[in-house]
């Protein structure tokens, strides 16, 4: 049997490696998303109510200001600001839903990847690994996800490529 490489097979059908990059782009999505909905809402995961972003608490400060390494300066100055707390949660928002809905694909692997290796740059010193940590393997995957078109599997990725203004706008797909 043939190894197959590509998300959909020929005719536009998803392929058996389209759903699992779709699957994935699922689960990616709703790490992002989920964290979004916690912070926002306090739901009481990696959140308590009382620190939700609704209720005033910012959703940068606790880890920013917990960085204790070679950026730590970088990291906690930025800690609680206003500006930070907005972008972090509009990329997170907005990661979420491109992976979720399979839109945008291009655009959430590149904001995706700049948060997520924000994060590791924050995370220095890794304790467990001399340099690998699952912020640089979903840096990875986003990459993956983009270039297979894991949007177009389970998602909307098909429909939104052939909106005019992403025809003429290629960075959009």
């Amino acid at each position: 049997m043939p190894v197959q490489r590509d998300v959909l097979r020929p005719g536009g059908r998803p392929s058996p490696l389209g759903y699992v990059m779709a699957a994935l782009r699922f689960a990616l999505g709703w790490t992002f998303l989920w964290a979004f909905l916690d912070k926002t809402f306090g739901l009481g995961y990696a959140t308590p109510a009382e620190n939700a972003w609704i209720e005033g608490g910012s959703p940068t400060t606790g880890f920013l200001s917990n960085v204790d390494g070679p950026f730590e300066g970088f990291f906690t100055n930025m800690a609680g600001q206003g500006w930070a707390d907005w972008l972090f949660m509009l990329g997170l928002l907005g990661i979420g839903m491109a992976l979720i809905l399979g839109i945008g694909m291009r655009v959430a692997a590149v904001t995706g990847a700049a948060l997520l290796a924000m994060m590791y740059m924050a995370a220095l010193p890794l304790t467990n690994n001399p340099f690998m940590d699952t912020y640089l393997i979903e840096i990875l995957l986003l990459v993956a996800l983009a270039l297979a078109g894991a949007g177009r599997v389970v998602g909307l990725g098909g429909w939104w490529e052939k909106l005019p203004f992403v025809k003429k706008n290629r960075w959009l797909v």
